[in-house]
């Protein structure tokens, strides 16, 4: 059974990111698989502290908060979706806390090592990504971006969900073309 690990990024908790990302999983449990969702906005944790603990003394992140049960979570996960509002040409703030505290999934000399990541390989990322400029020439890099940083932790085969022009709750919802996206996307990825 594939296990997925689900993270929502946005503040509002029927958010467009959040719709799409939940009916992804739903359809990966219709499928057979094991979802676990966080919404990190209801978490409490810091982001990374830059102490180098995980690459000096430990294998991940020293500090114990409520994302030490989500790193755990995607060490033995096979599907990891992070899922976000584009806010100020980026990420939103929850999720990018998360994403700095991935550094800690890096072996010590990552830059040179030809196998950088302390995770098995093998791993999918989906990524979903909405915003409220129906412009896709905007804010078109930011998947780009981390899906480079994320096939270092040898996330491969990345997939992008994104949802251009959805501002108001439920607009992505009413989306046929963004809902068959998110239950292809998990067929694929189940398959």
């Amino acid at each position: 059974m594939k296990k997925t690990v689900c993270l929502l990024g946005s503040p509002r908790p029927k958010g467009n990111s959040t719709a799409i990302a939940k009916h992804f999983c739903e359809s990966v449990e219709k499928l057979g698989g094991e979802v676990a969702i966080f919404s990190l906005n209801k978490l409490i944790y810091r982001g990374c502290q830059a102490c180098m603990t995980c690459k000096t003394k430990l294998d991940r992140c020293v500090l114990k908060d409520d994302l030490t049960e989500v790193l755990d979570a995607i060490r033995e996960a096979d599907i990891l979706v992070l899922a976000t509002p584009t806010y100020f040409a980026d990420v939103s703030s929850q999720l990018k806390s998360f994403i700095d505290r991935t550094y800690s999934y890096l072996v010590p000399d990552y830059l040179t090592n030809p196998n950088p990541s302390r995770l098995s390989p093998g791993k999918k990322l989906i990524f979903i990504q909405t915003q409220a400029q129906p412009d896709e020439n905007q804010f078109d890099d930011i998947f780009s971006r981390y899906d480079y940083f994320f096939k270092w932790y040898g996330f491969n085969d990345n997939v992008l969900i994104r949802a251009c022009g959805v501002r108001d709750t439920g607009e992505a919802e009413t989306r046929e073309d963004l809902m068959k996206l998110a239950e292809d996307t998990a067929e694929k990825v189940m398959g």
